[in-house]
């Protein structure tokens, strides 16, 4: 059987690593150094085993679904799993991810912009250029593949290398080894990639599909076996790109514990090249949330074309209204979206996980319960993240508490 062409698998590779890898997969990654410092080993393994592992991990689940989010999730049932959709969607769209990427890429270059240039005019042209790059549907992996992710790696390795010839001494880091590694997978999963390979597998499949078209003795095997060797270097890929800004914030982190995570790249980039890196910094930084936006402004529009608007609205209206809630939300910048996201984040996250593997095992084993662990999960997961709820207002233990004492 003839095997889909190499430059294929290569291709597409370069796509998922670049849909994955946003202005997010810059910081983390040096925060997971950080923290590790001497134990670095230990620290970045636990931040590769959800950083890279969970991506890998759901591209396979749902490749054993044929691309198909809906049937993913629709064995918890219709209802349940639309409502489970509609959250994962507004997370990875305007209402965090996406109006993330654009409030840390402004954050990450506003040092190189001009002081006119606020965060209101930047979300602007930057989702302007975003809508351009993305209401040609058909081009968006092409042009993730072929353009974006050589200028970013290119970027990245500039800083990458030159970091790592000349090393510091280690960040000395006193906490437990355990606590270390499990402090830095919680760290991991902060990227959202998991939710990020689920709802990108459609557009990869669907590529790798268009691919093969024209060989009479396609079949789905074949497919399956090209996309998972794709996504096995993208998430190779990322691992790579992991480790060595793992490196660069445990030999340059000195000092800079209580920075902000946006701010540690651009720090460290600055010890590293000296004025510059100012050009390096801004590349890498473009590349990232660019291409990522992208791929995500692809699955939102679709996702409001064929299921919010039940295809009242075309694909370039819903691109169009995908973006321009975008551009609205980060106008509240990084800090107060990461404060109202990140309970509702953390809650819904292991329920995923746990409806990964499950799934995963249905079609290996036929594993079929499926509702009965994702509610455990959700139960447990709704009591730990309890206390966190207070930013919505839901207080009622701590009121209690409070009422208690002034009797």
């Amino acid at each position: 059987m003839r095997n889909i062409l190499q430059s294929t698998v290569f291709t597409t590779g370069l796509a998922i690593f670049s849909m994955l890898f946003g202005a997010g997969n810059l910081m983390y990654p040096i925060k997971a150094g950080l923290n590790s410092g001497d134990h670095f080993v230990v620290g970045i393994l636990g931040f590769l085993c959800t950083a890279a592992a969970l991506p890998l991990i759901g591209l396979v689940g749902i490749i054993y679904f044929n691309g198909n989010y809906k049937s993913f999730f629709h064995r918890l049932g219709v209802i349940p799993g639309n409502l489970l959709i509609g959250c994962c969607m507004a997370i990875i769209g305007p209402c965090y991810v996406m109006s993330r990427i654009v409030s840390v890429c402004h954050g990450m270059l506003a040092p190189f912009l001009p002081e006119a240039l606020t965060i209101v005019t930047f979300s602007i042209l930057f989702c302007a250029l975003t809508f351009l790059a993305t209401v040609k549907e058909t081009k968006v992996i092409q042009l993730l593949g072929n353009l974006i992710s050589p200028a970013l790696l290119i970027s990245l390795g500039v800083i990458l290398v030159k970091g790592i010839l000349h090393p510091q001494a280690l960040v000395t880091v006193n906490t437990p080894v355990w606590e270390i590694f499990t402090q830095q997978a919680v760290l991991g999963y902060q990227h959202l990639d998991l939710l990020g390979t689920i709802f990108f597998g459609s557009i990869v499949l669907g590529i790798l599909k268009t691919t093969a078209a024209s060989s009479t003795d396609y079949d789905l095997k074949s497919l399956a076996k090209t996309g998972l060797q794709a996504g096995l270097l993208g998430c190779f890929l990322l691992t790579v790109v992991y480790v060595g800004m793992g490196l660069l914030g445990a030999f340059y982190g000195q000092g800079l514990e209580n920075h902000d995570v946006a701010q540690l790249f651009s720090i460290i980039s600055h010890k590293i090249l000296g004025a510059q890196g100012a050009l390096v910094i801004a590349t890498a930084v473009a590349m990232a949330c660019f291409s990522t936006i992208i791929a995500l402004a692809a699955v939102l529009a679709e996702y409001i074309q064929h299921d919010v608007s039940q295809n009242k609205l075309g694909y370039v209206q819903s691109l169009a209204v995908t973006l321009l809630l975008t551009t609205v939300i980060s106008w509240n910048g990084l800090g107060q979206l990461a404060a109202y996201a990140e309970p509702i984040i953390n809650t819904l996250y292991p329920l995923l996980i746990t409806l990964t593997f499950v799934n995963i095992a249905y079609k290996l084993w036929n594993f079929k319960p499926i509702k009965i662990p994702v509610l455990i999960t959700l139960i447990v997961s709704m009591y730990l993240n309890w206390p966190s709820y207070a930013v919505y207002g839901i207080t009622y233990g701590q009121q209690t508490t409070e009422q208690h004492d002034l009797k």
